[in-house]
């Protein structure tokens, strides 16, 4: 069993020390514990799937006290889950994975630079345990890739060394430390182990174990070898996956269903069917063939883009009517894993990462095996640089393939031994960040059966990141730095230019954390000409501490960069870094100016938006820098490199824009929950933040506000007056007993009339103009609400109702509005008027419509009787009163914000029969929050500084290049070269879209066409920014010609030229001799 120990008093023992009474105790702010013997670090056995060890705290309270409404109406979860702390991670794994994580025990043997990353990416996932085993102590060599380490740890257990700063990760994880020899029964009590450091003979022996034990232990095998890796996996005889890929069921809406055999099912067209053959389906809602909601998966024979053929025969079925709703059911999978014996011997299908290497996994299955030989053989790895050593392992892989009789390769390539050889000693920074992020996301498949595990082998090398240029073998001699890891692999030169790089990384949210850390390990803009800027404007909260690794709970508040770089400088002391808290933009081009960018060897994109990364790109385009791309979604992850003259540019290909729901579906006519949560979010922000906002702007200047109304004088203006004056006066609150009246006819409003009003004027049998039933698929017809103050979701929707608009009023909220029953009393004192539906009401069902605001001739003579109530409504407000406007804060559960809009989405989803969901998957959508979790990020940054080397070193040709698309769920690799630029050319000139044309001298309008026409292009246009300098058609603009074209441009642009700025571009329509247009570059004059 673990030791228990309370947060906050901490006992570490030093195996160096551990002789009887002389043990040396160190005390720490951490939940930890750490022992050098087997009987005590053993932790407790906990069954994979148990659901029953987490602690239900719901159950606290006395029989006699009254239970808060805020805990009778949270998300019917036991509390074992920070939703703040986790709430990205939620998004990816849900709850039931996050439960299996947390019940789960994990052991890392060998804490080098992969086992470090590997700890970290699981601890930060949290996991109820991990225990570190490591015999070896911390070497300068270790400094190149261990994150964790620093000099001062040099002699220390690298085990032992590791705890504390592992510890700051996650104080709920139990992090142990077992720093002798292991024992294979040691094993027994781990759901996953994972070596990093292991002979072969030692791993099989292991495996065995784990193997063949009940219930089996998944095992883990993973290596990083300079610029090359492997990974095993070992989940047991029989491994059940219960989700293969993480993504949400398929859903389709019925249109129809033929009785025949096969049944052809059709749906509606407004969006694609993602079904495939073979797919298992469940009807639900379907009328008239009610024989298909029985519940029972049904198989798709043939899947089409808008239909699918069943394989069920329907011939004497009902015949179908309307409606219905088909779902794809997910079926587990279960897996039957080779022990490492067998699979070394017949390792069946490599995972492959890039298909121009489709051949290197066998070959690379040979090399690792070698390497354990040449290894046990000489007692060492192969030294940098030795041929002597390098020659002996290709004679190893030779002997080895011989052996295979009819299944040895053709060609062992001894090139590329030679390379394996020569950095098989080295863990490398980047290569660890990729691995430790594949191996983690491995851990917690296996502890879960979420996601499809690595089936069994995967081998990977980026020997394209090697310099180009031949290595003599004393490039290779270590400088008894902390980099000659690093230094062994790519030669001492290559190390100086990553020390003198001047680096601009733009944000420091997960991914920029991920990279700092790596760019630091690695030396970069550690010299002394070099620099590393970092930017970002955000603030650090609770919510990033799940993955933004730098950041700890004490920093919550403070600014992202300035933390970030302070931790980033701690990992390596000699990194020149400076933090901005600039935002990147046309905004701050004072700040990021033409000398800045123009200094800069690489810009780094660590942004979470396509806008941000968009401007980045054009300034990397204009400045002709090289920008590394990554980004990630969930599991998946891609990087993209955008090398000046070599590849196309970032913003050359977009992503087709996402489909919107058209406005009179989500106001009139929703079909799923996201339309539900979409009118609910506009409905929060319409009542709480922008009328409270109109309000205040009227109130802090009316005449002027009142004019502006009338000179718009349109429908928009006309309703939002009317919100204005309804705010001050009918649905004006001055005591909590208003908020709660408003709330409490607020749900009569949203839930009840609006929705009588709508089955008013359609009725359920009502028709289109063709004849068609209108209230047809994808329409579900509602049926009104009626509140009962004994149901707790209308009650608790009433509460954060009342609470936020009392906020917006400045009225304090009493305590007992969380007690239900004096809740309800308040709220059933409101009187409730009768409602009549109105003959002539306007109900917008055009989808092309993009506003619910329906002009009419009399809108400006409303507006003015509006303006007039609207004075004498201010008359009677007391002095100095003023409005609250709110803004949605998704990640502060506190706040009700989420209750309301969990509250206002669920009430709707109920009308119209869409199935609920908890304020947690509210929040996911309403919120807009994109899932992330730390092991993609940390393969993601990886990859891109297995680019950096390449890009620093300035001399690769494009095929060296990659760019990555990566799923860790399933788990795909998909590695190719960068797409080239699109090549323009006229006459014996040819550009591209990194081509900018630069003229010196400060020249005249004339001058410039001359220069053109120089190059047989007849300039017919030319403009800067929006407004036009020249055009030929335009006879007064040759008056222009004598004038330098810098002052035209401050004339007719009025074009603004600080000090810092030395040219201006302008933008150049030409034609050829024969009249046939020509795109040519944009052109920089250079005036100063």
């Amino acid at each position: 069993m673990l030791p228990r120990k309370r947060a906050g008093e901490v006992e570490v023992e030093d195996d160096d020390h551990n002789t009887g009474s002389s043990l040396k105790k160190h005390r720490i702010g951490c939940l930890i514990s750490s022992s050098a013997t087997a009987g005590t670090t053993e932790p407790e056995k906990t069954n994979n799937s148990s659901k029953n060890n987490i602690i239900n705290n719901n159950n606290e309270h006395s029989s006699s006290s009254v239970v808060p409404l805020t805990m009778a109406l949270s998300n019917g979860n036991p509390p074992d889950i920070d939703e703040d702390l986790h709430s990205r991670q939620l998004a990816v794994y849900g709850r039931e994975t996050m439960r299996r994580l947390f019940a789960s025990n994990i052991l890392i043997s060998g804490i080098d630079g992969l086992g470090a990353e590997i700890a970290k990416n699981l601890i930060l996932a949290g996991v109820k345990s991990v225990t570190l085993h490591d015999e070896a102590k911390v070497h300068m060599w270790d400094l190149s890739s261990n994150f964790i380490f620093s000099e001062n740890d040099i002699g220390k257990n690298r085990a032992l060394a590791s705890v504390q700063k592992l510890q700051e990760l996650n104080n709920t994880v139990i992090i142990s430390t077992l720093t002798t020899k292991l024992t294979k029964e040691q094993l027994s009590g781990f759901q996953a182990v994972v070596f990093t450091d292991i002979s072969f003979d030692k791993a099989i022996e292991f495996n065995d174990y784990c193997h063949n034990h009940q219930p089996s232990i998944s095992f883990i095998k993973a290596e990083v070898r300079g610029l090359f890796g492997s990974i095993f996996c070992d989940f047991g005889p029989e491994f059940t996956v219960f989700d293969v890929d993480g993504e949400e069921p398929h859903t389709g809406i019925i249109a129809s269903i033929t009785n025949d055999s096969p049944a052809l099912v059709s749906c509606v067209d407004d969006e694609r069917l993602e079904f495939q053959d073979g797919d298992l389906v469940v009807f639900s809602e379907v009328h008239g063939m009610t024989e298909l909601n029985d519940g029972k998966p049904r198989r798709i024979k043939t899947a089409r883009p808008y239909s699918f053929t069943l394989d069920e025969d329907t011939t004497n079925f009902s015949r179908y009517e309307k409606g219905g709703i088909v779902t794809q059911v997910k079926q587990p999978k279960v897996l039957k894993f080779k022990p490492l014996r067998e699979a070394l011997k017949d390792p069946g299908d490599f995972l492959l990462s890039d298909f121009s290497k489709f051949d290197r996994p066998p070959l690379l299955h040979l090399a690792f095996q070698a390497l354990d030989k040449f290894v046990s053989e000489v007692g060492r790895f192969p030294v940098a640089g030795s041929e002597e050593d390098a020659q002996k392992l290709v004679s190893i892989v030779n002997n080895i393939n011989e052996n295979l009789g009819d299944g040895r390769l053709e060609d062992i390539n001894p090139k590329l031994l030679r390379s394996f050889a020569f950095g098989a000693r080295a863990v490398l920074n980047p290569m660890a960040a990729m691995f430790g992020g594949i191996v983690g996301q491995e851990v917690v498949k296996a502890c879960s059966g979420k996601f499809n595990p690595l089936y069994q082998f995967f081998y990977f090398d980026s020997v394209e990141s090697l310099p180009t240029e031949p290595l003599d073998s004393s490039d290779f001699r270590p400088l008894n730095s902390r980099y000659d890891a690093q230094i062994s692999v790519f030669g001492s030169k290559l190390q100086k230019k990553l020390e003198d790089a001047k680096v601009f990384i733009v944000g420091s949210g997960a991914l920029g954390c991920e990279l700092l850390k790596n760019v630091a390990l690695m030396g970069v803009s550690c010299g002394s000409q070099g620099k590393l800027t970092i930017t970002d404007d955000d603030v650090i909260e609770k919510s990033n501490l799940s993955r933004q690794f730098l950041f700890r709970d004490w920093n919550i508040g403070q600014a992202k960069s300035t933390v970030a770089a302070s931790a980033a400088a701690s990992i390596n002391p000699r990194l020149n870094i400076e933090a901005l808290q600039n935002r990147v933009g046309p905004e701050t081009e004072n700040v990021f100016h033409d000398a800045f960018w123009e200094n800069l060897s690489i810009v780094i994109n660590a942004l979470d938006n396509v806008n941000a990364r968009l401007y980045v790109d054009q300034r990397c385009l204009y400045f002709q820098k090289p920008l590394l791309e990554s980004g990630t979604l969930g599991a998946k992850c891609n990087t993209q490199m955008v090398i000046p003259h070599l590849t196309e540019n970032y913003g050359a290909s977009r992503d087709p824009p996402e489909k919107q729901a058209p406005m009179c579906t989500v106001h009139s006519f929703p079909h799923n929950i996201d339309h539900c949560l979409t009118w609910a979010r506009s409905e929060f922000e319409g009542l709480l933040e922008k009328t409270p906002a109109e309000v205040n702007a009227y109130l802090s200047n009316p005449s002027e506000y009142t004019s502006s109304m009338k000179n718009a004088g349109d429908a928009q203006a006309r309703d939002t007056l009317e919100r204005v004056r309804e705010c001050l006066d009918r649905e004006r609150c001055e005591t909590f007993q208003d908020c709660i009246t408003w709330a409490r006819l607020k749900f009569e409003d949203y839930f009840v009339n609006r929705v009588k009003q709508l089955i008013y004027t359609f009725p359920e049998d009502a028709t289109t103009s063709t004849g068609v039933p209108f209230w047809s698929a994808p329409k579900r017809f509602p049926h009104p609400l009626q509140f009962s103050s004994s149901d707790i979701s209308h009650l608790h929707f009433v509460m954060s109702a009342s609470i936020l608009r009392a906020e917006t009023f400045g009225i304090p909220v009493p305590d007992w509005v969380k007690n239900p029953k004096n809740l309800a009393e308040a709220v059933n004192k409101v009187i409730v008027p009768d409602f009549q539906p109105m003959k002539d009401a306007k109900i917008v069902t055009d989808e092309k419509a993009t506003t619910l605001s329906t002009a009419s001739i009399d809108d400006a003579a409303v507006i003015n009787d509006l303006v007039i109530k609207l004075e004498q409504c201010r008359k009677s407000l007391p002095p100095e009163f003023k409005m609250k406007a709110i803004q949605f804060e998704k990640d502060d559960d506190t706040n009700y914000h989420m209750d309301l809009i969990a509250g206002l989405a669920n009430m709707r989803a109920r009308n119209y029969s869409i199935p609920e969901v908890d304020k947690l998957k509210a929040k996911f959508i309403a919120g807009r929050i994109i899932p992330a979790i730390a092991t993609s990020t940390a393969m993601a940054t990886g990859l891109v500084c297995l680019e950096l080397y390449k890009v620093l070193d300035g001399s690769h040709k494009l095929e060296d290049y990659r760019n990555t698309f990566a799923n860790l769920a399933l788990p795909l690799f998909s590695m190719a070269e960068p797409v080239p630029p699109k090549v323009m050319k006229h006459r014996d000139m040819s550009w591209t879209v990194w081509d900018r044309w630069i003229i010196k001298g400060n020249p005249t309008l004339k001058e410039l066409l001359q220069w053109l026409k120089e190059k047989g292009l007849n300039a017919y246009s030319i403009s800067c920014g929006s407004c036009l300098l020249y055009n030929s058609m335009f006879p007064r603009h040759k008056e222009r010609m004598d004038k330098k074209v810098v002052d035209l441009a401050r004339e007719v642009a009025k074009l603004e030229l600080p000090s810092y700025r030395c040219h201006l571009d302008v933008v150049v329509a030409c034609e050829d001799d024969d009249d046939n247009d020509i795109d040519i570059p944009q052109i920089s004059i250079y005036f100063r």
